[in-house]
């Protein structure tokens, strides 16, 4: 495979208006209703479709419980400490913060407000 394996990602919430405010004010965005209806809800996070990388949203389905899932999504970042700092403010907490992972260049792990781990990575 020559491109990246990720094509789409969906972090399950409960409570989409908190969840909502927890990502957009740790990195400094706006998401967008994408899918609302009773099936499923989704906000999504900006995005271009064409280009490098993944698009993802938020997403509600009844009977899906957020937070206990074994994938961890890592958002990219110039440097992962910024958002660090913002993420208790925005209602969650650091897991691990910035951390050097080698030629890898460094991480934070945070628990969001709806109890799904995500990551930050950056190269500084």
């Amino acid at each position: 495979m020559k491109v990246n394996p990720i094509g789409w990602f969906e972090i399950y919430v409960d409570d989409m208006a908190r969840a909502a405010k927890f990502y957009e004010t740790v990195f400094e965005t706006k998401t967008e209703a994408m899918a609302s209806g009773p099936e499923i809800q989704m906000q999504a996070f900006a995005g271009d479709m064409t280009s490098h990388g993944s698009g993802g949203v938020l997403a509600h389905m009844p009977g899906f419980k957020a937070g206990g899932n074994s994938v961890l999504i890592y958002f990219k970042s110039d440097d992962c400490a910024i958002e660090e700092k913002r993420i208790a403010a925005a209602g969650g907490k650091v897991f691990k913060p910035k951390m050097n992972i080698g030629p890898y260049g460094f991480i934070t792990l945070g628990i969001d407000t709806e109890g799904n781990m995500f990551g930050i990575h950056s190269m500084k």
